[in-house]
């Protein structure tokens, strides 16, 4: 069963793998054994290449690569240049996604339609670059998130994105199926992150109060549920959406 958790000589694309719970996927593939593409978009005080170069850094096996997912062109020059520097892929995860949270009633129409274009636009122009390189028995991960099933109020475009992304993993899976390729969806609750340990701490315990294990889930929690489905365990699950939340949604 160990041997279904090593990765060596698997070449794994993360995207938004500067930080949080995308570092913590690529560390996690890069210290078993695969090579590693860790991505960034370009930001005006650069922290998101110093973030990313210092991922890298504790790895054996990575490349820095720069990519805002929202532009086709962007995508298509990253895959090409982990075609060029790996020589293919087998493991994609669409984590890249930002946040912009408003009513609907205040939302101004660019806070939209930047959350969908980024969030499941940018998964979609992923996947659809990602095929000519990924290899037979290939596995795509798309990051959704609880949101998606719940609808949380001020998330109308957030939610929207989420949802999304969980039909398009659906039907990405019927499509790739016939080239050995599986595609999941996960879909995480509240996790200690600096985006969540950035909220109030009223709404924390209120939020805290409503998940059935009593607490935020850690980096780690998506970490595993991500590998398991990359894994050789994993090599029969496709088309699904795999909730971790503590219960909070069910």
């Amino acid at each position: 069963m160990s041997d279904d958790y090593d990765f060596s000589g698997k070449v794994v694309l993360v995207t938004g793998s500067s930080r949080g719970i995308g570092a913590g996927m690529i560390t996690a593939f890069g210290q078993r054994g695969a090579r590693c593409a860790v991505t960034y978009v370009t930001d005006r005080e650069g922290r998101n290449k110093a973030d990313a170069e210092r991922v890298a850094a504790t790895l054996p096996q990575a490349r820095v690569v720069q990519c805002d997912v929202a532009d086709p062109a962007q995508v298509t020059a990253m895959m090409k240049n982990v075609q060029e520097q790996f020589g293919g892929s087998d493991i994609l995860v669409n984590n890249a996604g930002i946040l912009q949270d408003r009513s609907i009633k205040k939302m101004a129409f660019e806070e939209w339609e930047r959350v969908l274009r980024v969030n499941l636009t940018g998964t979609f122009n992923c996947i659809q670059q990602a095929i000519p390189i990924l290899r037979t028995g290939g596995r795509i991960i798309n990051v959704s998130s609880v949101s998606g099933q719940l609808g949380f109020f001020g998330q109308a475009n957030y939610a929207s994105s989420k949802a999304g992304i969980m039909a398009l993993t659906k039907v990405a899976a019927r499509e790739l199926a016939k080239n050995q390729i599986t595609v999941n969806a996960i879909a995480p609750g509240f996790i200690n992150t600096e985006m969540s340990r950035g909220m109030p701490e009223e709404v924390t315990k209120q939020f805290i109060s409503q998940i059935p294990v009593g607490h935020f889930g850690e980096v780690d929690d998506i970490v595993y549920a991500v590998m398991f489905l990359c894994s050789e365990a994993g090599r029969y699950i496709t088309g699904q959406i795999l909730h971790v939340n503590g219960g909070f949604y069910m």
